[in-house]
């Protein structure tokens, strides 16, 4: 197995392990292969893949404003987890961080998620609780779709 950055060439193998995870959340826009190619021209040594087999089984996207890191869709395919994989990326997507000065990262769960809750807790993040998140949507056009 290998952990690499990630690159647009990914896209269609990425694209297809996000849709194989139940409750992922996928926007239309953000998450299209224009999206990710944006973000990452932006963000070109942050994102990460795991490779099997040429096989992508795990991935984050992540990126930074120039003083904050952010990690997005981080998954592991159901068929690979506990092996290491999830906390493998990190571990290598906080090190380009690093490598760009960025000294704190963070990151958004759903709290329906069980699984990824409790694997950021496994691997020493912390739960915030003296905040509260918002958004506001700027493209109406930018549907959100969880994956069934």
């Amino acid at each position: 197995m290998t952990i690499r950055t990630m690159n647009i060439d990914d896209y269609d193998r990425v694209s297809a392990l996000w849709m194989c995870i139940k409750g992922f959340a996928i926007r239309s826009i953000d998450d299209s292969r224009e999206g990710i190619e944006r973000f990452l021209y932006r963000n070109p040594t942050t994102s990460v893949v795991a490779e099997k087999d040429g096989n992508i089984i795990g991935s984050i996207l992540c990126g930074h404003d120039g003083r904050r890191g952010c990690f997005y869709h981080v998954c592991v395919h159901p068929d690979h987890r506990r092996q290491g994989i999830g906390k493998a990326m990190v571990v290598f997507a906080m090190k380009a961080l690093k490598d760009e000065h960025i000294n704190k990262v963070s990151l958004i769960a759903f709290t329906k998620n069980d699984i990824g809750n409790a694997f950021w807790r496994t691997i020493g993040w912390t739960r915030r609780e003296d905040l509260n998140y918002y958004d506001f949507t700027l493209n109406e056009e930018n549907i959100v779709r969880f994956n069934e």
